[in-house]
């Protein structure tokens, strides 16, 4: 009967000691955590090589808040790349579209009131991401939201702008020809 108790609180004992050791290690995940959300809190970037996923999306993020629209939609479709989650992929598409609706809002119209082409293009490019976030996710409601005000600043006979096409060639000569 000894014997039996002193092998059960041995047994007690190694499981208090493995959930001690699980305790600790998730407190120090949760302490990590708590840093890199303060860290984006006041604005700065994560340093942490262990989270490259919100490091790129921090990055981002803050390119958008300091009206850098391209390089944070650049950063954006970066993250795409990484294969998120679907629920991932539709805040992405969600924030890439929210960058490019600033940037075609941001763009001055022409002299006689019309959007000028790159404002356009901002525009059909904002709502295709919009779209596709609703794809992939139809209970967001941010981009169910923003979609509407976007249409909504369209005007409605709007027709996209055309592509910039600077890389094709026109001739079939060769380029750098004397």
């Amino acid at each position: 009967m000894g014997n039996r108790i002193t092998r059960i609180n041995f047994a007690l004992a190694l499981l208090a000691a493995i959930g001690a050791i699980g305790t600790g290690y998730e407190g120090y995940q949760c302490w990590k955590i708590v840093g890199i959300n303060a860290r984006l809190e006041a604005g700065r970037t994560i340093e942490d090589e262990a989270y490259p996923y919100q490091r790129k999306f921090a990055s981002a993020y803050l390119q958008g808040k300091a009206n850098d629209y391209k390089h944070a939609v650049q950063s954006y479709s970066q993250l795409l790349e990484m294969s998120p989650s679907p629920a991932q992929q539709a805040s992405i598409q969600y924030n890439i579209g929210n960058n490019l609706f600033l940037s075609g809002l941001q763009r001055r119209p022409n002299d006689d009131g019309s959007l000028k082409d790159e404002a356009k293009y901002d525009f059909s490019q904002a709502r295709i991401a919009y779209e596709q976030a609703l794809r992939m996710n139809p209970d967001l409601q941010a981009a169910k939201f923003n979609l509407s005000l976007l249409l909504s600043a369209m005007p409605a006979n709007m027709k996209p702008a055309p592509k910039d096409q600077s890389g094709v060639e026109l001739s079939n000569l060769p380029i750098g020809l004397p």
